[in-house]
């Protein structure tokens, strides 16, 4: 049986049994289009099932982000990294759950339902790409695409004990990515292994003409070939292993930086004075960039449109009241509240100042003799669902330690460092811009060196 079509069985499988992992999965659509992947092209994608999360443009199935806004959108033009995986071999299976238009850390704000956690199905996957995140941690599909405006990729990859990369900001093309916040957005990868990761990177990471944003320069090619960290220093971030910790979580992060010292790096801890406050200033930069970008589903360029509106104002204030989920709703009055006159100063304007302070903390971290930051990637494991909905502040600061390199621009790997109570942990690295690949093959090195199951 060939990869894709066992993909294609296994998600069957799974979401028969509830998962709830896809939007758009159609077999007999798939089956169709398995004769077409060329034979014996000589490289790891060929032939490869993936899972694209449903806010990444494609021709072989619609576009909802989740959303009744768009339900039953077909995008009349395809992500280009859908079409560079296209062509390198690789089948799109299926169009995965999410939190709508990106905007959650759960899978539970979706329109379709809230997606499950396959090692503890109570338990919520992380969001916003929790549905790419369940489907390889079942094993349906070796690596999926995601997205991640503030840790949508790395979270539910620590979430679901599996591998989440977000690459530099402009590394991968946003053509085809549905806008949430512009200048945050980026396509990552959820994978198996750092092996599996590496290989749909070196086929969607380069430049696009599509996207003014993108990098000229290719830092990735597919290969990791890496044995060791000789020569590297990583850093540890104090402000990033408060004593409010999780115990467990610490304990992981400190069997880990021992296997680090044990594939040969340094080990040294650093300050990053500013990063205590990425919550906050994320929280403010993201909604408004998200009231700007999703003010063009008014039910006549994007949208459903409802039929009765008496007039133009009521037919937009209908099709956004129905259209939109309570999240999303909540940001978009947010971000519109800190760009109104009198409060963009105080609110927006300090928020990017505060960036870019976050940026430099960065910048003389990598400057002072540090080649890669090891940080928890979560302070928790998964919780319940329904644990956090009403709580959305603190559902908000469990990204306090995957934003900052959202902010910064900087590319994160999170990969598995053991377990507590049978949950997995993660545990992340950020490198300097355009560190890609040695990320991907530090993480490879520690994937050989760590139990991802072992308890904390």
């Amino acid at each position: 049986m060939s990869r894709v079509r066992e993909a294609v069985r296994r998600i069957a499988e799974l979401e028969q049994d509830g998962l709830n992992a896809t939007i758009n999965f159609n077999p007999e659509s798939v089956s169709h289009r398995i004769p077409d992947v060329s034979q014996s092209r000589g490289d790891d994608l060929d032939g490869m099932p993936l899972a694209v999360k449903d806010n990444i443009a494609t021709f072989d199935f619609p576009t909802t982000c989740a959303s009744r806004a768009l339900s039953g959108y077909s995008s009349p033009f395809e992500a280009t990294a859908v079409s560079r995986l296209k062509e390198a071999g690789a089948v799109v299976v299926c169009k995965t759950n999410m939190d709508e238009f990106g905007m959650g850390s759960s899978t539970e704000y979706s329109a379709f339902g809230p997606c499950r956690n396959p090692i503890d199905p109570e338990r919520v996957p992380g969001g916003s790409s929790g549905g790419s995140a369940a489907l390889v941690a079942s094993g349906a599909v070796p690596a999926a695409l995601g997205s991640e405006t503030g840790g949508s990729v790395r979270q539910p990859a620590s979430f679901c004990g599996i591998v989440g990369f977000k690459p530099t900001y402009g590394a991968v093309s946003r053509f085809g990515l549905v806008a949430f916040g512009s200048s945050l957005d980026q396509i990552g990868v959820l994978g198996a292994s750092a092996t599996s990761v590496a290989a749909v990177m070196g086929a969607i990471a380069g430049h696009d003409h599509l996207d003014s944003t993108s990098i000229a320069d290719r830092q990735i090619n597919g290969d990791v070939t890496r044995d060791d960290l000789s020569g590297l220093t990583v850093g540890i971030p104090l402000e990033c292993f408060p004593d409010d910790l999780d115990p467990a979580i610490k304990r992981a992060c400190d069997r880990a930086v021992g296997r680090f010292r044990h594939a040969g790096a340094k080990i040294k801890d650093v300050s990053l004075p500013h990063v205590h406050l990425a919550v906050a200033a994320y929280y403010v930069i993201a909604p408004a960039e998200a009231s700007a970008n999703l003010a063009r589903y008014d039910g006549v360029r994007y949208g459903t449109r409802p039929g009765d509106a008496a007039t133009v104002r009521a037919m937009i204030c209908e099709a956004r009241a129905h259209g939109f989920g309570k999240e999303v709703k909540r940001r978009i009055l947010v971000g519109t509240y800190v760009l109104s006159a009198g409060y963009y100063d105080a609110f927006y304007r300090k928020a990017q100042g505060t960036r870019g302070l976050i940026a430099s903390d960065f910048e003389r971290a990598f400057t002072s003799g540090i080649d890669l930051l090891f940080t928890p990637t979560c302070p928790t494991t998964a919780y319940r669902i329904g644990e956090q909905v009403d709580d959305p502040v603190r559902m908000y600061t469990g990204d306090r330690f995957v934003c900052p390199a959202n902010l910064a621009g900087l590319p994160a790997i999170s990969f598995p460092i053991g377990r507590t109570r049978g949950l997995p942990i993660g545990g992340q690295l950020i490198g300097p811009s355009r560190s890609d690949l040695h990320l991907i093959e530090a993480t490879r090195v520690m994937e050989l060196l760590v139990d991802p199951v072992g308890e904390a």
